[in-house]
């Protein structure tokens, strides 16, 4: 049934969108296309899947009641757990279907990424995802130099979370958009891989374009604290007993 894969992307941005999710549907076969085949998803092509995002409300409209309601595991990262509890919550909605979900950390036993995040968002529509390859004649002759997603709306102030795949719903009739070049020319291109590559702390990459929302000073704070030390900050917020004394 054709319209299937529409009432579904309904039904799951009602269940993620007020947590600060944003999906994008996409054909696997759209990824594998664009991948050599030991990087490839073993699905039909035709298959249905969503590029999952984080936009900056994700921290106060999700993560935040997580850590009041919830109980951290303190050997995973709080905003993994956090994200697992709203993609389960989420799958539940899809009784009938088979939804694997397939979080951004996840490696093979080969620590080779289950999924790259920033090819799916990027043949999503989600995020243009700029490379070296975007800026002719670049600058850097033989220094290796990263990629970096930027969303039309949020710049760089949000991240890929997972990729939903609905492993029996075929959706061949899905409309393929293209992500928006929001950085279209080379010298801000130029500047966006700098920044993002050389002083990716300081978070100028993000501001590449002028964000309609952004971070707040606490979520920035968070994320720019080195992640051993988030469960003090955590403590710090009073979401966390103190630590006892050694």
């Amino acid at each position: 049934m054709e319209e299937e894969h529409v009432e579904i992307r309904e039904r799951l941005q009602g269940a993620l969108r007020p947590y600060g999710f944003h999906i994008y549907p996409f054909q696997v076969g759209w990824y594998n296309a664009v991948l050599d085949p030991v990087f490839h998803l073993s699905y039909p092509g035709d298959t249905l899947a969503f590029v999952v995002i984080s936009a900056p409300s994700m921290f106060t409209n999700s993560f935040r009641p997580f850590l009041k309601e919830k109980k951290l595991q303190s050997l995973q990262d709080p905003i993994d757990q956090c994200v697992a509890h709203h993609m389960t919550l989420a799958k539940e909605h899809f009784p009938s279907h088979q939804v694997d979900i397939i979080y951004d950390y996840e490696l093979h036993p080969n620590r080779r990424p289950k999924v790259l995040m920033q090819t799916a968002a990027h043949v999503s529509g989600a995020a243009y995802y700029y490379q070296r390859k975007d800026v002719p004649e670049d600058p850097w002759e033989k220094r290796k130099m990263f990629g970096v997603c930027i969303h039309p709306i949020y710049g760089g102030w949000f991240a890929i979370r997972a990729v939903l795949v609905f492993t029996e719903v075929r959706a061949p009739g899905l409309e393929k958009l293209d992500p928006i070049d929001c950085v279209p020319s080379r010298e801000d291109r130029i500047r966006l891989l700098e920044n993002f590559n050389f002083n990716w702390r300081d978070g100028k990459y993000r501001d590449v374009l002028p964000a309609e929302e952004k971070y707040s000073e606490d979520q920035t704070l968070y994320f720019s604290t080195p992640p051993a030390e988030r469960m003090k900050l955590l403590e710090v917020w009073g979401h966390l007993p103190p630590s006892p004394p050694c």
